[in-house]
């Protein structure tokens, strides 16, 4: 008979074997760092006085924001660490920037009243931005709970953008621009902690193959905006921003459901949505 073969004690001195550290993927998070930038400086350039570059950082900022998840998603990189990242950058990006640049340009006339709708825009983005991440299992991917928060910015910030573009210079000093203002801040702010429904567009798949005429769509629409970009993302952002009201009231003539939360998520196409 062999002899068991003995088991070597295990050694108390020897170094404990640390688990491997998770990287961090770099790809996606430039993308997200990049979008955080574009809010920080559209923040110093309203501080300068230069409104027109505060809009195109934000705008800047939009595209780079719905670029960084499906590059994650192209590249395999998704990760918790860029989840929170993003979430922190759509926090100052369309959050605190927009209330910061609509505050300098037109509501510190206001006194109290401009600095409160301010905040007020600032902490709806806030909670609508929690929201989101608490209720992404549950809500039906095709539609956003409430006006997402980019789209909110581009409301504020193209609205700047316009007025400025049209050459008109110390927004405080006029009543009707600094109101103006004052709603459009509370519109964008309230909408975005609502439970109206608006399309997301996360069910299109650009891995698919399309009809011609949607390629020929998309060049149309690309030179419709390049015209004067000012005036056309803004109205387009207007129509975006009025279109989850219009889907409310359809569905609520029409006696169909309402919410955007799912009673499954098994299913990639929930149609049991409760009112």
């Amino acid at each position: 008979m062999t002899e068991p073969t003995a088991h070597p004690e295990p050694d108390d001195d020897a170094p404990a074997v640390r688990p491997r550290r998770k990287g961090i993927y770099i790809l996606p998070n430039l993308f997200t760092v990049a979008a955080l930038f574009g809010g920080f400086y559209g923040i110093v350039m309203a501080i300068n006085g230069r409104f027109e570059q505060s809009a195109i950082g934000i705008f800047a900022a939009m595209v780079l924001d719905s670029l960084d998840g499906r590059v994650a998603r192209l590249t395999n990189t998704q990760s918790a660490f860029g989840e929170q990242m993003d979430s922190l950058a759509d926090m100052v990006s369309f959050g605190a920037a927009p209330a910061v640049i609509v505050y300098v340009w037109a509501l510190s006339g206001l006194g109290k009243l401009g600095w409160i709708a301010a905040f007020i825009y600032c902490a709806c983005a806030a909670l609508r931005l929690a929201r989101f991440n608490t209720n992404i299992g549950v809500v039906d991917k095709r539609w956003f709970q409430g006006l997402p928060s980019p789209a909110a910015a581009a409301l504020v910030v193209g609205f700047i953008w316009i007025v400025d573009d049209a050459g008109v210079r110390g927004a405080t000093r006029i009543d009707w621009l600094a109101w103006g203002a004052f709603a459009l801040t509370l519109y964008a702010g309230l909408t975005m902690v609502t439970n109206v429904p608006f399309y997301s567009f996360k069910d299109v798949n650009f891995r698919k193959s399309v009809p011609f005429i949607v390629v020929v769509a998309i060049a149309l629409g690309i030179a419709l905006i390049t015209i004067h970009p000012p005036t056309v993302l803004f109205a387009l952002f207007c129509v975006y921003g009025l279109s989850g009201y219009a889907v409310y009231a359809w569905r609520k003539s029409k006696g169909k459901p309402v919410s955007v939360i799912a009673t499954s998520t098994d299913e990639p196409d929930e149609k049991g949505l409760h009112s």
